[in-house]
This record gives C-alpha cells, structure tokens and sequence, in this order.
C-alpha cells in the first residue's frame, strides 16, 4: 500500500499555475461583461430642454393664426418621441404629431395652435415622452412689441 501512494503523482506547478491563471482570465471576462451589460442602460438617457417659447399671431379670441411655437433640443444619448403637450395643464395637439427630438441635433420647432392667449399672461408648457413621463417644463410670459422695440403690453 504504501508503494502505491509513493507513486501517486501530483499537479506539475507549471500546469496549475496556468489553470488558476486561465480560471482567473475567464470570470474576469464573465465580470466585465455583466458590468458592461448593466451600464449600456443607464447610457441611454433623456435630456430633452425647451429654449424658447414664442407667441405668434394677435392672440384676440378667436384668432385661428395665434399659435404657441416651442423651440425644443435634445442632449441626451437617444432619441426621444413627444408624444403629448399640456399647456397650462390642458392637453394640446400640436405639428409635426409626434414629434421626434433627435440627440445631439439642431433645435426643433413644435407648433401648438392656440387662439386665446393674452399679454400678461404666464403659460406653462409641459412636454411628455411617449411612456407617459414629463421631460421637460418651461413657464413663459407674452410681452407684445411695438415695431420700434418697446414693450407695448406685458
């Protein structure tokens, strides 16, 4: 019995280091893998921002020319599709319907026909994703101009 046991042969330490490093190598492949997976979706965000907001038209009820036009831009990593507008907390249709914000471009125009506002007033404007979430929401005032500049009504 004892002859067998001195002719039992281990592991050459050679060939265990090279499995341990092997062992090592692949679930430091699987580790960064799963991290990379759960971080592509925190990549894709949305960072939609209303710039500006401007009144056209006379706004004297009824005026089917007033219009309310949001200059709207987009500096997150996707794309982002409005899909609803409220204005002073009433939903409003508005063109193009709807209307896409693609990441990282030129602003774009959203026209909200809108025939009764008035100087003076504050509108809010508030932008909703199509998964129902609001991105953004922006207050403005109507000021009217007289053709030299000066504010005729506010």
């Amino acid at each position: 019995m004892r002859k067998i046991l001195k002719n039992r042969k281990a592991l050459n330490p050679v060939v265990a280091a090279i499995i341990l490093v092997a062992v090592t190598v692949a679930v430091s492949i699987a580790v960064a893998a799963w991290m990379g997976s759960l971080s592509i979706g925190f990549m894709e965000t949305k960072e939609v921002t209303i710039t500006n907001i401007a009144f056209t038209g006379t706004g004297v009820s009824p005026d089917p020319a007033a219009t309310i036009v949001v200059s709207v831009i987009n500096t997150g990593r996707t794309d982002v599709a409005i899909s609803m507008i409220d204005v002073n907390g009433e939903k409003r249709i508005f063109t193009p319907m709807p209307a896409t914000i693609v990441a990282d471009a030129p602003a774009t125009n959203i026209t909200i026909p809108y025939t009764t506002w008035e100087a003076g007033s504050n509108y809010i404007v508030s932008l909703f994703a199509a998964d129902s979430t609001m991105v953004d929401s922006y207050t403005a005032s109507v000021s009217l101009f007289a053709t030299d500049g000066t504010i005729i009504g506010s």
